[in-house]
C-alpha cells in the first residue's frame, strides 16, 4: 500500500506573495460598482426621507461602502445638510449616515 504525504508536498509550491495576491483577487471579485443615481433617484430618496421623518416610521437605508452594500434599519430622526448626514435611531444607539453613500431608502411599516 502506498502512503504519501497528501497535500503537504504541494504546500511549498505556494509562496506567501501568491497567497496574498489570490486573497486580493477574490476580494476584488466580490466588489460591486457604485450605482449611478440620477436626479429622479435623488428626488425619490428625498421624498421617502421626508415621509419617514414626519411619520417616525421604521426605515431601511441601503448604502454603498467600499464596494459592497450595507443595510441599516431604524427611525430617521433628522437630516443635517451642512454635514450631509442623516440621523438614524437604531434600537441601541444613534447612527450618523453619510448622504453621499445612500443608494436607496425604504419605509418598512
Amino acid at each position: 500500500m502506498i502512503v504519501d504525504r497528501g497535500m503537504k508536498k504541494w504546500q511549498g509550491m505556494m509562496l506567501t506573495e501568491h497567497v496574498s495576491m489570490l486573497k486580493g483577487f477574490k476580494q476584488g471579485l466580490k466588489r460591486e460598482a457604485k450605482p449611478q443615481l440620477d436626479e429622479w433617484d435623488y428626488d425619490a430618496i428625498q421624498t421617502i426621507l421626508d415621509i419617514a421623518i414626519i411619520s417616525k416610521a421604521d426605515t431601511k437605508v441601503k448604502m454603498w461602502r467600499d464596494g459592497e452594500f450595507v443595510y441599516r434599519r431604524g427611525i430617521v430622526e433628522g437630516v443635517d445638510l451642512s454635514r450631509r448626514e442623516i440621523e438614524l435611531q437604531d434600537p441601541f444607539y444613534l447612527l450618523k449616515l453619510n448622504l453621499d453613500e445612500i443608494v436607496d431608502v425604504t419605509i418598512i411599516d
